[in-house]
């Protein structure tokens, strides 16, 4: 192991301040008694030799295990949902099981489609206040780890897809 220095976060989008949002349910509580009780989500990206990668995790709380991840050239409401998809999937969550799903207030997790789908499963949507990263620091702390230990160190890549193939090892 050796040591890594992080770089400064840069701001990408700009949230819509009259837009309805979901409350916060997690008020920077970060425990969980069970798996599968809350999750965490964020998104980050990845420079390529040929444009932007973007990283979508979705990071069960109780476990700290990241239970999915999806990576594209786009920042669309498709890129957290396949990774929100593979979660619930992997981890065959249930209608009504009991899950707060926690992320930043960006326009993905926002989105019609994104917060149908956690409808859909019975899932309590949770964002945290706008420019905070505190109330989503979990998430941001993956994503923190993420770029020292891997982009930093082994990156850049060719391209979308060898940035996926290098996260997927």
């Amino acid at each position: 192991m050796e040591g890594v220095i992080r770089g400064r976060c840069r701001r990408t989008t700009v949230p819509e301040p009259s837009a309805p949002r979901p409350p916060d349910l997690v008020d920077r509580d970060f425990t969980a008694s069970r798996p599968d009780q809350l999750w965490v989500a964020d998104m980050t990206y990845v420079r390529t030799w040929s444009g932007w990668a973007y990283v979508a995790f979705v990071l069960d709380v109780y476990s700290r295990m990241i239970v999915g991840w999806q990576v594209a050239n786009h920042m669309r409401t498709e890129l957290p949902l396949d990774a929100l998809e593979m979660g619930l999937w992997r981890r065959r969550i249930k209608k009504d099981s009991g899950l707060i799903h926690h992320s930043d207030r960006g326009s993905q997790y926002v989105s019609i489609r994104y917060t149908d789908r956690l409808a859909d499963i019975g899932a309590s949507a949770s964002v945290g206040s706008v420019a905070d990263s505190y109330d989503n620091a979990m998430a941001e702390a993956l994503n923190g780890t993420f770029k020292a230990e891997l982009i930093e160190m082994h990156g850049p890549w060719k391209d979308v897809d060898q940035a996926e193939r290098a996260i997927f090892q």
